[in-house]
């Protein structure tokens, strides 16, 4: 682990949200060993050889704006891109600011890499947390919660430190409560997604384990309540 290049990123993230770059700056020093642990456990499960073994891009699916506008209303697939076109994002976006080290990797490793950050707004509208900064703060509990990667926890934790100063305390108990829903979820990295995206969004949320962020929510719409 690397500290003081994760202490750096952290406080070019304070000092400015929107160096989405730097998170992943965070994640690389202070990771240690368990995204390789992460890896070794999804290697050992059927969906994760299955995916190995057709070499899925998932990336290639999210960004296929003309097929994702042919699920049914109400699917994962119909929500996944009502999300990115609310929040004008793309897939891509996550690609340009994760810089994955192209040297050190195996074919299957960079792989599982990239899925596991390509899945990252599938997390949002799953479990229901905004990309709004408190959101991002709570999905990271959650995700910490799933891959127990400390560059995720170190990130969430600072970010509730900081953004419970505007919002009260109310930010601890959902930040909690995500890290919680996290921890009782489905094992969210060996779902297959290209499937999932042609269910019926809550009847996946039943599947995985997910109830709704009834504190996040309840805590964002009384401060912009108070804000209108």
């Amino acid at each position: 682990m690397r500290p003081l290049v994760a202490l750096r990123a952290l406080q070019k993230l304070v000092n400015d949200p929107e160096k989405t770059d730097q998170v992943f700056v965070i994640i690389k020093a202070m990771s240690g060993n368990s995204h390789e642990k992460t890896f070794n456990r999804f290697i050992k499960t059927d969906v994760g050889k299955r995916i190995l073994s057709e070499e899925r891009n998932l990336l290639s699916s999210l960004t296929d704006r003309k097929h994702l506008q042919t699920h049914a209303t109400g699917t994962l697939g119909h929500a996944y891109l009502g999300f990115v076109e609310r929040e004008q994002i793309t897939a891509d976006g996550l690609v340009e600011a994760s810089q994955l080290d192209d040297t050190v990797q195996s074919p299957t490793f960079r792989l599982f890499s990239e899925r596991m950050r390509d899945q990252h707004d599938l997390w949002h509208v799953i479990t229901g947390y905004g990309r709004d900064t408190f959101g991002e703060a709570c999905l990271l509990a959650f995700t910490y919660a799933q891959t127990r990667n400390r560059g995720l926890g170190i990130i969430a934790l600072v970010g509730m430190i900081k953004i419970q100063k505007e919002l009260g305390a109310g930010v601890r108990k959902a930040i909690w409560q995500a890290y919680k829903a996290g921890k009782r979820a489905a094992w969210l990295p060996q779902q297959d997604w290209e499937t999932l995206l042609t269910h019926q969004l809550e009847s996946v949320r039943q599947q995985l384990g997910i109830s709704p962020p009834e504190v996040y929510q309840d805590v964002f719409d009384k401060y912009q309540l108070a804000n209108a």
